[in-house]
């Protein structure tokens, strides 16, 4: 059902792509572009991409500042409360207004408190080991696990630990879950052997590509497009996956005019591979995913009470 819902929810916002619904408006001053992703990676590249692109294509002025921490709840208590004329917005990723918000409890954030803009790109999300490991399937990670190996697997968020526990005990395994800052790190820990298996967001594509890793499990409810064989992690007895996209927001109550026109261009350069954001998209994220208006708010409180449910079975 979850798959069949985002689906459609995908299909119905690319065919939305082609109205446009507020051409005229304009900001009225520059735009603060806030980015909850270190400075120098990919998500941080991708969001001053867009910016580019859309100065060079609209004329507008954007102003970028990393504001970072915890999955992006800081970006969203700094949001909070911003004006909502259009000239602050900010990327997050979905998992920043589902899980993270809920689980940040004394932050009184709302999904009301902020306007969801539109997606930009899916993860590639999956569970991956290096070549050199020798666990070439989960099920190696499993025999492994059962003959008293320690597998410590490495995750970058909260979320991510919860659906590593459950795919442990869904398999009568216990993992020894590490938390590390990003996806970099997670590779690179892998790399040097602190960790056995870890979670890859689209990061260890190119490694697996080259044949220096291995993506074990596909984290989505979906193939992988690197490894369309591996197994789903629904196949593994998770009815959690760990998928989640990119995503642009602003703060809460903002005109339907200011929202339609910063969500159609922001996803009209992500989606056109021939820009320099969408180009970046394409090679690091396997193309643009769009979703935007009534389709995203219903993504986001989908989201947030699955999230809810996750972290009462991994209390459990």
């Amino acid at each position: 059902m979850i798959t069949l819902l985002r689906t459609l929810i995908i299909a119905a916002s690319m065919m939305a792509l082609t109205v446009t619904h507020a051409a005229g408006w304009q900001p009225p001053g520059p735009i603060k572009l806030m980015i909850a992703f270190a400075a120098g990676g990919g998500a941080d590249t991708q969001a001053r991409l867009i910016a580019e692109d859309l100065e060079a294509s609209t004329g507008w002025k954007f102003i970028p500042e990393n504001v970072t921490g915890k999955g992006g709840v800081n970006l969203l208590n700094a949001m909070k409360g911003m004006p909502n004329d259009g000239t602050v917005i900010g990327i997050v990723v979905t998992e920043s207004l589902a899980y993270n918000r809920l689980a940040a409890k004394g932050a009184g954030l709302e999904l009301s408190d902020f306007t969801p803009l539109t997606t930009t790109a899916g993860f590639q999300m999956g569970v991956v080991a290096t070549t050199e490991s020798g666990l070439n399937s989960f099920d190696d990670v499993i025999t492994a696990a059962k003959d008293g190996k320690d597998i410590r697997f490495g995750a970058m968020s909260p979320r991510l630990a919860d659906v590593a526990y459950l795919l442990g005990k869904a398999n009568d395994i216990e993992f020894n879950i590490v938390m590390l800052k990003g996806g970099k790190a997670v590779m690179n820990a892998l790399n040097a052997g602190d960790v056995d298996i870890g979670w890859g967001a689209g990061i260890q594509t190119k490694a697996v590509l080259a044949g220096d890793m291995i993506n074990l499990v596909s984290g989505l409810d979906k193939p992988l497009d690197a490894s369309p064989d591996a197994p789903l992690i629904a196949d593994l007895g998770v009815a959690h996956n760990a998928g989640g996209y990119f995503m642009f927001v602003a703060p809460g109550g903002m005109a339907d005019d200011a929202r339609n026109a910063l969500a159609e261009h922001i996803s009209s350069v992500a989606a056109n591979p021939d820009s320099k954001a969408g180009g970046l998209i394409s090679k690091a994220f396997g193309g643009a995913s769009i979703i935007m208006g009534d389709d995203l708010d219903a993504l986001l409180v989908s989201d947030s009470e699955s999230s809810d449910e996750l972290m009462k079975l991994s209390a459990e």
